[in-house]
């Protein structure tokens, strides 16, 4: 029961019904007692109709006898003097009772003058007995001043019965009506319900059944819809997919890692064993190498995993990216670092960049980004044929402003289908290329998760010679005049 209850459907139908019923509860309410109130009104009008005319009659003196409406049985009239006698009353009627009222005039009643009628007409409920039946009426009180009996009060009344019998068929239809109707609510509610949450519950289905079987492949079924069903199926399928990319990504970089560290450390062995069995053959500079490289490896592979585990860098830290590529470019054979415009980026003591200058800087972290430049001046002096050109300056796109800087080489370039291909990790486009020289494939695949996690891009395209063309584009920090 409690799980029944507890579905969004069962909560949905019991809401909707008591919605429903709390509005039938008022409306019925108010139709209740505007229908009562609108039938007392007309009884009023009727008994007060009856009143005036008896009162008017005797207002000229007319004698009891020959008074009008008294032998209307359905409108009992009586008239009380000023001690509170009766003095007449309608043919046939035993007892009048009137709640609230004594029966004699009031004051005002007193206060007329002889033929006169008060305006005011007082209304209560009260009964009447005739032929020794008594029935419910609205009686009507108008006092008068009989030329020949002085005050008098005249009550006249008008039955009930139809509204009490209005009121009671309108109650009994209300009650046999609202239980049906709340009954027809509720199913309706409960069959659309359980027509709109038919592919959640399929959804569901299908993602306990590739959580049991943990194929990331499967996908969940999309609605023939545009509501937020079918938008919920099209997300959950986007987070399947971008889930198994990932799952896959992770098992092609543990498999590619194992393969990188293998080698080295397998040649790395292979001499140290030689080494230990013959210390002449022992090749100490092969050595060294191999543990360097080994050494690489296991740096980029932990700076990969940082990445991937959302390290940011630290906010509020300045880089001068101009004067990061001269410390790069410093021990290199073949670069040029060129600064637009000419003097961009000077360093005077310790305020940093000269403002008047136009320094660019941007925010992140100088170890990062100088591994960033090392990357690309590695992977440009790899595959150059005389010369490297790293470029700084800085472009206003979009209404924002960035660094960039430009890493350019005189060789073959990088084919246009395979552009974004070189960003992926253990890639390298030439095969046949030796691993010591060619590296593991991780240089350009950190290059540019490091630059997405400052906010940049990392781009290559073609230099007009036919090279390679690395952009790295990154905001300029704010408070930097341009």
């Amino acid at each position: 029961m409690r799980r029944r209850f507890g579905s969004v459907r069962a909560r949905a139908t019991l809401g909707a019904t008591l919605v429903v019923a709390v509005a039938l509860l008022a409306a019925g309410t108010a139709v209740l007692l505007s229908l009562r109130a609108n039938l007392t009104g007309q009884a009023d009008a009727q008994a007060e109709r009856t009143a005036r005319t008896v009162a008017a009659q005797l207002a000229v003196g007319t004698p009891y006898g020959d008074l009008s409406s008294m032998d209307d049985d359905e409108r009992p009239v009586q008239i009380l003097d000023a001690g509170g006698a009766r003095v007449a009353v309608s043919e046939d009627v035993e007892r009048i009772a009137v709640s609230g009222a004594d029966g004699a005039p009031g004051e005002a009643g007193e206060d007329l003058d002889p033929g006169e009628i008060d305006d005011d007409t007082r209304f209560a409920d009260g009964s009447a007995t005739v032929d020794g039946e008594s029935a419910g009426h609205r009686f009507a009180v108008v006092e008068v001043h009989d030329p020949r009996k002085g005050p008098l009060a005249v009550y006249a009344g008008a039955p009930l019965g139809a509204e009490r019998s209005a009121v009671r068929t309108a109650l009994t239809a209300l009650l046999v009506g609202f239980p049906l109707l709340l009954a027809v609510v509720a199913s309706v509610t409960w069959l659309v319900t359980r027509r709109a949450l038919g592919p959640v519950e399929a959804i569901r289905r299908e993602m306990a059944a590739i959580t049991a079987s943990a194929d990331l492949g499967r996908r969940v079924p999309e609605p023939d819809t545009h509501d937020e069903v079918a938008r919920l199926a099209r997300t959950t399928n986007e987070t399947l997919a971008a889930l198994e990319a990932s799952v896959e990504r992770g098992r092609r970089f543990i498999a590619d890692a194992s393969h990188e560290l293998r080698s080295p450390i397998a040649s790395l062995r292979t001499q140290l064993e030689v080494g230990a069995a013959h210390p002449a053959l022992l090749d100490v500079a092969g050595a060294v190498e191999d543990t360097v490289r080994l050494q690489r490896l296991a740096a980029d592979l932990l700076l990969l995993a940082r990445l991937d585990a959302g390290e940011a860098p630290a906010p509020g830290r300045r880089v001068d990216l101009a004067a990061l590529a001269r410390e790069e470019a410093a021990h290199r054979a073949g670069v040029t670092v060129q600064v637009e415009p000419a003097g961009l980026g000077r360093v005077a003591g310790e305020a940093g960049c000269v403002e008047e200058a136009g320094c660019v800087e941007v925010a992140g972290s100088r170890g990062q980004l100088g591994r960033v430049l090392a990357n690309l001046l590695d992977n440009a002096q790899r595959h150059a044929r005389s010369a490297v050109t790293v470029t700084v300056r800085r472009e206003t796109a979009e209404g924002r402003r960035w660094a960039v800087v430009a890493v350019a080489d005189d060789g073959d370039g990088v084919p246009e289908a395979e552009r974004e291909r070189v960003f992926e990790r253990f890639v390298r486009l030439d095969a046949a290329r030796g691993r010591d020289e060619g590296g593991a494939g991780l240089g350009l695949a950190i290059a540019r998760d490091v630059a997405v996690r400052h906010g940049g891009t990392l781009t290559v395209r073609q230099t007009p010679e036919g090279g390679a063309l690395f952009e790295l584009r990154l905001p300029v920090v704010r408070g930097v005049s341009s």
